[in-house]
């Protein structure tokens, strides 16, 4: 039998990476290319769509030919990309109007407060499963639709196309052939009746969209149309997998279960507990989403989104200097001061879940004369997982499950100090696999598994390492009060 591969690609926030994946389900090969980081002098964070596909194809490329493989061996792709980045474009041309509005982006803040007051908001939530919030696309593609020139005209005569990423790269990869998403992916749009499956008129009219000018939404291990990534491969392979990263990674993790959750450690961080097959809405902060769709059968989530943990390493590099290298966190957080009490709170652009203030703004709080560089970094590092822990404890009042195994992802859980940390604050294990992409490894699941290349043994291939609590019951409650004392002094 001769071997067969999957292209995975995953297009995050900071840039795109292409993955090979063999019969196996190891990666064999990885290349990245990052993308600019538009921001704006009121604060505003958007990305080129064009510069996106370009980057696509050209780590596809560089992969596929780092690898050695045989094109002949390539049997399909899978993508999972960056969730709630939004964008128009032109559906005669195919040409993006403007740049996408970046999931971190508040713009459309007005438009929700005017949907706010049209009676909106309490509808919204039982039909999606969302609060309200300028962090999904609705209020991202009405923000475009009222702003970018031309755009409204071309929406009168249906001559618009809406898209996340995925849906973006599906329709240039394809050349035009497909418009489609995937329910993980259409769930986070605010405009998905998550209940009935189906795009919702009246939310949609609220927001100014005609719903039957979005993609067709479809299972995440269905056909996305076929590509040879713009002539590169000698023959079109079929796209048989898609979804959104915090999906990806669900599924990469494995957690196909009910009450299983993992975090990804990302710019932001998503951390998601699988529910089953019946949706359930949040009475603490968090909200509901689709899982997937796989095999023919609809998994749901509890979700809570967190805007800046990564990010805030990239802050002490980039914008204060504290760090040359996101490597040197760890040894500064071991050599600061035990005993110290201090805490940095990240809401630069307001605190996500489950605590939903887009007005808080950011603070350092408990400073002491012996407070310095370390400290600071530690406190900045610590943040990250007790927002994390905020999140889990209020998915476990949600569903009375005492949560006491996390599995964790992305570049951050490289961490040791951070993994370490999450499992005191946790009381349970911090599981973290071997490779660290596990949203393009979800991808390559999907669509191994659409296309009959994988079967569900593949689930048991990841090799983790694990953390232990060791922290004393009565400090993790102590330091976490403290956390939640000084939450409470920023919020609006």
């Amino acid at each position: 039998m001769s071997e067969k591969y999957i292209i995975s690609i995953d297009q995050s926030t900071q840039g795109t990476k292409a993955m090979i994946f063999d019969r196996k389900g190891k990666m064999i090969c990885r290349r990245d290319i990052s993308h600019r980081q538009i921001i704006n002098e009121k604060g505003w964070v958007s990305h080129d769509p064009s510069e996106i596909c370009e980057n696509t194809v050209k780590a596809v490329r560089m992969a596929v030919k780092a690898s050695g493989i045989r094109m002949a061996d390539i049997a399909g792709a899978g993508i999972s990309n960056q969730r709630e980045t939004s964008m128009i474009w032109e559906k005669s041309t195919g040409k993006p109007l403007g740049l996408a509005v970046v999931w971190q982006c508040s713009r459309g803040e007005t438009i929700c407060r005017r949907v706010e007051k049209e009676g909106m908001s309490g509808q919204i939530y039982e039909k999606t499963g969302l609060k309200l919030s300028p962090y999904f696309p609705a209020a991202k593609w009405a923000w475009l639709l009222e702003n970018i020139p031309g755009a409204k005209a071309l929406s009168k005569v249906h001559g618009l196309c809406y898209g996340t990423v995925d849906t973006w790269l599906i329709w240039q990869l394809t050349g035009g052939a497909v418009y489609k998403t995937d329910y993980s992916n259409a769930s986070r749009t605010q405009l998905f009746n998550i209940f009935k499956l189906c795009w919702d008129d009246e939310i949609c009219r609220a927001f100014g969209i005609d719903a039957g000018d979005l993609p067709q939404v479809c299972d995440s291990d269905s056909s996305f149309g076929n590509t040879d990534f713009q002539g590169f491969l000698d023959h079109p392979i079929p796209i048989h997998g898609v979804l959104g990263d915090s999906h990806g990674a669900l599924l990469g993790q494995g957690c196909q279960k009910p009450g299983m959750i993992k975090t990804t450690y990302g710019t932001g961080s998503s951390i998601m507990m699988n529910i089953g097959e019946k949706p359930m809405l949040s009475s603490h902060g968090v909200v509901t989403s689709l899982a997937w769709g796989l095999h023919g059968k609809i998994d749901y989530v509890l979700e809570g989104n967190i805007n800046y943990t990564g990010a805030v390493i990239s802050w002490l590099k980039d914008e204060v200097g504290l760090i040359n290298s996101p490597d040197e966190t760890n040894r500064w957080c071991h050599d600061a001061l035990k005993d110290d009490a201090l805490y940095f709170i990240p809401s630069f652009t307001g605190l996500g879940a489950p605590y939903w203030d887009t007005a808080a703004t950011g603070a350092l709080l408990g400073i002491t004369r012996t407070t310095g560089k370390g400290e600071i970094i530690r406190a900045c590092i610590e943040c990250i997982a007790y927002q994390i822990t905020d999140v889990i404890r209020a998915m476990s009042q949600d569903c009375k499950i005492e949560v006491k195994e996390l599995r964790a992802d992305g570049g951050p859980t490289k961490n040791s100090y951070l993994m370490q940390f999450q499992s005191d604050l946790l009381g349970g294990n911090v599981l973290v696999p071997e490779c660290e992409t596990l949203s393009g490894t979800g991808a390559a699941y999907a669509a191994g598994l659409g296309l009959g290349l994988y079967d569900e043994q593949i689930f048991e291939t990841l090799e983790k390492k694990t953390y232990r609590p060791v922290m004393a019951q009565a400090v993790r409650e102590k330091k976490y009060r403290g956390w939640k004392a000084a939450v409470e002094r920023i919020l609006t």
